[in-house]
């Protein structure tokens, strides 16, 4: 959020959340799907008064694959011709990155990927200035300098950032003198310190949201947005005893999702029939699984699993916590123990990497806007564990369907890929599906123009006012 107030990409999402022009003003994209050539504007400044040209943006994604970057992003890149060489060491350019001229850049890729426009949308897409980043090396991220609305002026870690605005945007000054981030790790302080007018906006805190919601002054001031996400319960399908088909039916019939959604999550969210958000995609996934407990006890029993233990991992999070309890009480009742385990968050990460628990809590939140995101990180087996995929889940038509979803430049026969996929993976049940969480934001009465977007990178933070 506060990168995209400090740079800006080649693309950006609009608020349609079609891919608009950024730096970029146009492009054209070779009817293979190869070749990507895009014309940048001209004059877009550094806030060190230099201008952008086609050379800082192949620097700054050659930045993104070098080893010695460090980058958890290089597979925004590893798409592009000659990315995987340059990355092993044994390459010393990326051959598919071509600077045509100051203002027109040409990527190739190895294979057709249709969501690359979107990956382009992303943060680590950002252009930095090369002589910046040279000067300052790693210094660079406290000291940033980019093509942004704003400017970082102070950075206190732990506590707060300052940004300051500028004048010289080239889409125009924010209405705003600059912004102030602050970081309140307890709910409770942050609530206090809204409420004695200290602090213009805050995301409602789960312990706060009945009050804040049925306050008829606070009303007006709320904020929300339908999340692009899916919460889900993730079942361990490599090992004993969710490598069972059956026992993985039988905990979707065995959990009363709606109920818990109506009551504990106070409706903050909409159920989720398959791992793709509503918002998403072009098609219905229809409800494969009520909540039907008798035919879960069928299910278990027919398996010979009545009586069994489930290890499931969460982390401290009492709201999570609270969950896990209700579910624990729905599995009990039709006939398998439920062992609750809680870690804090890396040491809870690192133990559903290595494919540790039987059952464990988790969601997925878009990174860029194609189904894609959740079909082919969460679901193929080329991306089992840290990659995304930590049921472990395998089934090859899914492969082979996303992998065609990836390579088809049509929107409407992409579609159909991605649809195929998606009622496998929810027929095959390695997920339980939950729900897409909505956010809420309060804000003060005297903010104006504030919006609440989707993606992160979105909100370049210049409508907002007083």
């Amino acid at each position: 959020m506060i990168s995209a107030k400090l740079f800006n990409g080649l693309v950006r999402l609009g608020d349609d959340l079609s891919i608009q022009p950024d730096i970029a003003k146009d492009w054209i994209i070779s009817r293979d799907g190869l070749t990507y050539t895009l014309r940048l504007n001209r004059g877009v400044y550094f806030s060190n008064k230099r201008e952008v040209n086609a050379h800082d943006f192949k620097y700054s994604f050659k930045r993104i694959l070098n080893p010695k970057s460090r980058s958890p992003n290089t597979w925004v890149f590893e798409k592009i011709l000659g990315a995987e060489e340059f990355m092993k060491g044994k390459a010393v350019d990326v051959e598919g990155i071509r600077v045509i001229d100051d203002y027109t850049l040409e990527i190739r890729l190895k294979k057709s990927f249709s969501p690359f426009l979107n990956l382009l949308t992303m943060t680590a897409a950002y252009v930095v200035p090369y002589e910046e980043v040279e000067k300052l090396g790693p210094d660079f991220s406290s000291h940033p300098i980019g093509t942004g609305p704003f400017v970082l002026r102070e950075w206190l870690p732990n506590r707060e950032l300052i940004l300051e605005r500028r004048q010289d945007y080239f889409d125009g000054p924010a209405k705003v003198k600059g912004m102030i981030y602050r970081i309140i790790p307890e709910d409770l302080t942050a609530v206090t310190e809204f409420e004695l007018g200290n602090i213009d906006i805050i995301t409602i805190p789960v312990s706060e949201y009945p009050r804040y919601k049925n306050d008829p002054q606070r009303q007006p001031f709320i904020s929300s947005i339908r999340g692009l996400n899916t919460y889900y319960l993730g079942l361990n399908c490599s090992k004993h005893p969710f490598n069972n088909l059956n026992l993985r039916k039988a905990m979707n019939y065995a959990i009363d999702i709606e109920k818990i959604l109506n009551t504990i999550y106070e409706k903050r969210g909409r159920l989720a029939t398959g791992p793709v958000p509503d918002m998403m995609k072009a098609w219905i996934t229809p409800s494969h699984y009520e909540y039907n407990p008798e035919k879960a006890k069928e299910l278990i029993k027919k398996e010979g699993l009545d009586g069994i233990t489930i290890h499931f991992y969460i982390t401290a999070d009492q709201e999570v916590v609270d969950i896990a309890e209700v579910i624990q009480s729905y599995i009990r009742n039709v006939g398998m123990k439920v062992k609750i385990k809680q870690l804090e968050w890396s040491a809870y990460k690192e133990a559903i990497n290595r494919g540790e628990p039987d059952m464990f809590y988790l969601s997925w939140w878009a990174d860029y806007l194609d189904p894609e995101n959740f079909l082919f990180p969460l679901f193929h087996s080329a991306n089992h564990g840290a990659a995304g995929n930590r049921t472990r889940y395998t089934n090859f038509t899914v492969n082979a369907l996303v992998e065609k979803g990836q390579q088809t430049m049509d929107r409407k026969n992409r579609d159909l890929f991605y649809k195929k996929a998606e009622e496998l993976i929810v027929a095959d049940a390695p997920w339980v599906f939950l729900w897409h969480r909505t956010d809420f934001i309060i804000r003060q009465p005297w903010i104006k123009n504030y919006k609440i977007y989707p993606v992160y990178s979105m909100d370049k933070g210049t409508e907002i006012s007083f």
